[in-house]
């Protein structure tokens, strides 16, 4: 079996020290021009494929970011959202020379993240659906190449959809439209990024005199259908749900066209997220936007960028598409 071709190969291919190779490999500027044209001649003759962690050992900056995904469960369940996100993730840091891994952090891991900060293949860290356990964990070398979906602290910088500003708009257009009777189902309890969107509503709610009701839920459709269950058993008089997630509404409406309640005539549905389904499905989903992509590729320039200290918060907006369901 032949061995593999190494940088000593291309070096003496080139005529070159094997430092002057390894800075032209590198993408080091201090080199002659033509040493970096035989260099690369050389490389490109033999074959030469970088140790991806000799790279990173060399330039002082790692090749790969690693996508940190809190789960209330050791093996992770892929849906729409996530799908989205590492899909992203993944062109963003392609686009910038580098790869990404996926890492499932289980809620209460101890220490979690402590072998990334002296990982030099790693050059940055983005967390989703983060803890604020998570987030006291985070070790202090990481700062300037962590960046949190969701919610953030002094050392982890956080950007996200407007989820709150988005539920203020769901609730005041479903009063504009004559519903009273508005109910909330608002996702894991555990999950702090969540908060946003049920306190917003509530707030709505409380200011126009009416009672919040909400359940909580996880972001399946199975649970979009027990959540609407709960809510018509405990409030049978709703005329409007809001779920924070489409996979959730589609189950809500699942639910009542299995019990022959008319949407939107007897309970009015909205969503979030407007994923592809969304417009589809019968009637069609109104809901709010989530620009995932965009909201990704943000973190991942922000880990790149690789900026100490605390860096400011980031909230991307969200806006209403009306469609049949409410």
């Amino acid at each position: 079996m032949s061995r593999s071709v190494t940088i000593e190969d291309v070096a003496r291919r080139a005529g070159t020290s094997r430092a002057t190779a390894s800075r032209v490999l590198a993408g080091s500027a201090s080199v002659s021009d033509s040493a970096r044209d035989r260099v690369t001649r050389a490389a490109a003759d033999l074959g030469y494929v970088p140790n991806a962690l000799a790279r990173a050992l060399a330039s002082g900056r790692g090749d790969r970011i690693v996508l940190g995904i809190v789960s209330p469960q050791p093996v992770l369940a892929v849906d729409l959202y996530l799908g989205r996100a590492v899909t992203a993730a993944t062109q963003a840091a392609n686009a910038a020379g580098v790869g990404v891994s996926v890492r499932v952090l289980p809620i209460g891991a101890p220490d979690p993240l402590a072998d990334l900060a002296t990982d030099r293949t790693v050059c940055g860290v983005i967390l989703f659906n983060t803890t604020y356990a998570l987030l006291k964990s985070v070790p202090r070398a990481l700062t300037g190449r962590a960046v949190s979906i969701g919610v953030g602290s002094d050392i982890v910088p956080s950007v996200d959809v407007d989820n709150g500003g988005a539920a203020r708009k769901i609730t005041d257009y479903l009063y504009a439209t004559g519903h009273r009777e508005i109910a909330m189902i608002g996702g894991p309890e555990w999950m702090p990024c969540t908060a946003r969107a049920r306190r917003a509503y509530s707030e709505v709610m409380a200011s126009l005199g009416l009672p919040a009701r909400i359940v909580y839920s996880d972001f399946s459709a199975t649970s979009g259908r027990e959540g609407a269950a709960r809510l018509l058993a405990t409030w049978p008089e709703t005329d409007a749900i809001y779920a924070v997630s489409d996979t959730l509404a589609l189950g809500v409406l699942s639910l009542l066209g299995e019990r022959g309640i008319d949407v939107p005539g007897a309970v009015a549905v909205v969503g979030f997220d407007d994923i592809p389904y969304a417009e589809v499905g019968w009637p069609p989903l109104t809901t709010a936007t989530h620009p995932v992509e965009s909201i990704v590729e943000y973190a991942v320039q922000t880990v790149l960028a690789g900026r100490p200290g605390r860096a400011e918060d980031r909230l991307f907006d969200s806006h209403l598409v009306l469609r049949r369901s409410a």
